[in-house]
């Protein structure tokens, strides 16, 4: 019968593990003497019985228990006085003894890798007694290994990477596979390793499992990743051994060993001249094969006549060169530019340079596409003065602007009125001259920044915007005044020649050298002789007492007239009054009242007499107001014109039903009587230039002219309204009178015209509508009925 290569390898076992066995089985009752054993009653030499190591083979997949070993001694006579004791790991449970002949036996199936030896104790007893006829001894069940575990890759799957383009032999990973078989005892954990896929890219060396590189020049860009399958097998790689398997990725990583280079040789790229600073005019990027930190480049510009009006930057994100423009494009100076750009390696990897230069240029032209442009003015900002006491219609200065296209169009001016909403400025259109509309006040505005609009006579879109600055100088046009309101009191024990009051004054104007103040009393109060004035020379005043004893009781308020002039040219001079209230003042000179007093008070008069009276003043008060709130309800005026000319009511019939309460009367005196002054409200945005001090008498006109000219009256009236719209409104009033060309519009004198309207159908209406039938009916029993 012919054996095949596993069946021999455990035939051989088996007869080797026979051989220990019966090696074992020798030794096992070999006895050593030493020191006699004593029991009780009587003495005897002592005997010993010592086993070496009992081994079992694991995983036996028998019917019948397996045979260990055996135990005797030399008490043992075979009569089956002696009974054998078996003890410790696994006793009854794994391993069992027959206590009349000591053979011990497995019950269970072993294995090694769970628990490689067990140890036990065995006793000879005295079946009778119960007695140890020999001492315990202990022993040792080893379990005798079989390659039954195969090698595992415990860290597998694994994944490493390796630089491309690297030499042979470079190391990539190490793979380490773990049997679990006895490493001591035959080949069982002996591994090899070999590699089963990943030629001829790879290999492995067969006892450390390191794996390195077996091709030079490997390319991440042709193929960056491969998939190696390595195989551990036990027995020293023999056949019939065990193997297990793992799988290895290996990724290239980059190297930079590719040139960066534009697909194109040259590019072409328009843009209008309009295009703002910085703006983005095209972006444009070289390819390189590399990946990240070896795919970074820097772009610059080489060469060419847009050096200084464009620059290029790079985008960190995708590569790209940006160019951007640093100067404005001008259609009509230059209609195009030409760029040598250059892209180069951010970092080169000298190994590789080689290959060739790492870095490729192109050509990239620009042209400038004309544009309808806005007027360009000659000067960004236009500084102007002018004098607040220049007339109207003087020249303030001029601006300029002019038409940047090739076209060369008229320009004409305008001002933007939200800059200037008074309308003090006026400019002409062709020239551009700057005048004055209006009288300038500094104090009211010092500086009027204004907007100049310049558009295109052929295309008024296109608007180009200068600003103007107009400084007002100043004049003395504003008389000194006080510098605030003073409340200047003195005691009625002051002594002459005491200052009472400090005062100075301020000027809306500002004159270039500062101001300067001189203070005196009017004409008339120069000789007075309770005060005088210190003119101290810094703009201040002093107020002086000339005489002592002041007396609240006989006047307790004085007014001081103060003449102030001013330092301008012409100087100016205002005149203001100092009130000086006397006061009754303590020791210290601090005014305590200033109110007079009345010192002699009615004779007899008691405190209920003084309530009697007020209350007799506030019933007084309260019927005048009971008065007055019933007359407000009949609504009859307090006092009664007897007088009244009823024609002066113009009753308007424009309301159906409620008969003559749904009437309105309009009151014609006030179109009359014109010569009532009014108060003349001045607009705050528009300033009057006529202003209406009086009015004219019309007593003797017709009535035709007066209203005409009250109606004009009140249309300038309502162009200098301040609560009026900014612009133009027409008030018209109208009258019905003699004069009328269309006469009266009344339907009462129908009966007496040429009417056809005939009215008899109201008689039939019932006796509501007799009354009218009476005024309108043409028939004859109507008239007299």
């Amino acid at each position: 019968m012919k054996l095949g290569k596993v069946e021999f390898c455990h035939f051989l076992q088996l007869i080797a593990l026979f051989l220990c066995f019966s090696g074992m089985s020798q030794a096992e009752l070999s006895r050593s003497r030493s020191k006699p054993y004593f029991q009780s009653g009587r003495s005897r030499t002592k005997r010993s019985w010592v086993w070496n190591q009992f081994f079992v083979l694991e995983e036996y997949m028998g019917s019948d228990p397996l045979y260990v070993g055996k135990l005797h001694s030399d008490v043992d006579k075979g009569d089956g006085s002696i009974k054998y004791i078996l003890s410790g790991e696994g006793a009854s449970s794994i391993f069992i003894i027959d206590e009349n002949t000591g053979d011990i036996h497995a019950t269970k199936r072993l294995d090694r890798e769970e628990q490689a030896y067990y140890t036990l104790r065995a006793q000879a007893l005295d079946r009778l007694t119960n007695k140890p006829v020999e001492p315990e001894s202990e022993f040792v069940i080893k379990i005798q290994d079989i390659n039954d575990n195969e090698p595992k890759f415990l860290d597998g799957p694994y994944t490493a990477g390796v630089p491309e383009m690297s030499p042979v032999g470079t190391s990539v990973v190490q793979v380490t596979a773990t049997d679990a078989d006895d490493p001591t005892y035959g080949n069982s954990a002996r591994v090899v390793y070999s590699i089963l896929q990943g030629q001829p890219y790879f290999s492995v060396e067969p006892k450390t499992g390191v794996i390195k590189t077996a091709l030079p020049n490997m390319d991440r860009e042709a193929k960056d990743q491969y998939l190696l399958v390595i195989q551990a097998k036990d027995m020293v790689g023999q056949n019939g051994g065990l193997s297990g398997t793992t799988s290895v990725t290996v990724t290239l990583t980059d190297v930079n060993d590719n040139p960066p280079r534009f697909p194109r040789r040259s590019y072409q790229y328009n843009v209008p001249e309009s295009l703002p600073m910085a703006s983005v005019v095209a972006r444009i990027k070289a390819v390189d094969a590399d990946i990240g930190a070896n795919a970074e480049m820097e772009y610059k510009i080489v060469d060419g006549d847009g050096l200084g009006v464009f620059k290029i930057s790079v985008d960190r994100d995708t590569q790209e060169g940006i160019i951007t423009i640093q100067k404005d494009l001008d259609f009509e100076a230059k209609t195009s530019y030409t760029l040598r750009i250059e892209a180069a390696n951010k970092d080169a990897d000298p190994r590789f340079l080689s290959l060739g230069p790492f870095s490729d240029t192109t050509t990239v032209k620009i042209i400038v596409e004309d544009v309808d442009e806005p007027p360009v003015f000659s000067a960004p900002l236009y500084p102007m003065e002018v004098s607040e006491a220049t007339q109207v219609g003087n020249i303030i200065g001029t601006v300029a602007a002019h038409d940047p296209d090739s076209s060369n169009s008229p320009v004409r001016y305008s001002i933007d009125r939200n800059t200037d909403l008074e309308r003090y400025f006026n400019i002409d259109a062709n020239s551009g001259v700057i005048t004055t509309a209006k009288s300038l006040d500094r104090e009211t505005n010092a500086v009027h920044n204004i907007t100049v609009l310049a558009m295109e006579s052929q295309n008024p879109s296109q608007v180009g915007r200068g600003y103007v600055a107009i400084t007002i100088l100043d004049i003395n046009d504003n008389a000194p005044e006080f510098a605030m309101d003073y409340e200047t009191t003195v005691c009625e024990n002051a002594q002459p020649g005491q200052v009472i009051q400090k005062i100075s004054a301020v000027d809306k104007d500002e004159p270039s050298n500062g101001h300067q103040f001189y203070f005196s009393l009017t004409t008339d109060a120069t000789n007075n002789h309770n005060f005088s004035l210190k003119d101290n020379k810094d703009n201040t005043a002093s107020i002086l007492t000339r005489r002592n004893g002041f007396r609240r009781q006989e006047q307790s308020v004085y007014y001081l007239p103060v003449f102030i002039v001013d330092s301008g040219s012409p100087s100016l001079s205002s005149t203001n009054t100092l009130t000086i209230r006397v006061c009754d003042c303590d020791a210290e000179g601090v005014a305590q009242t200033c109110n007079a007093e009345a010192y002699v008070l009615p004779a007899g008069l008691s405190t209920g007499a003084l309530i009697a009276i007020l209350a007799c003043v506030l019933t007084l008060l309260v019927l005048i107001l009971l008065i007055v709130t019933m007359r407000r309800r009949k609504k009859e005026p307090l006092i009664f014109d007897e007088e009244r000319d009823i024609r002066e009511n113009i009753v308007r019939y424009d309301d159906e039903g409620g008969g003559e309460e749904d009437t309105e009367a309009f009151d014609m005196a006030a179109l009359r009587n014109l010569n009532v002054i009014r108060d003349t409200k001045t607009r705050r945005d528009v300033t009057p230039e006529i202003q209406f001090l009086s009015r004219p008498t019309f007593k003797s006109i017709p009535d035709n002219v007066i209203f005409r000219e009250f109606i004009w009256e009140r249309l300038k009236e309502a162009d200098v309204d301040p609560c009026a719209p900014p612009y133009d409104s027409l008030q018209t009033y109208a009258f019905e009178g003699n004069g009328s060309v269309a006469e009266s519009l009344s339907s009462l004198d129908s009966i007496s015209s040429n009417s056809d309207q005939n009215y008899d159908y109201l008689s039939d209406w019932g006796p509501r509508f007799k009354r009218l039938a009476d005024m309108y009916g043409t028939g004859q029993e109507s008239l007299y009925s």
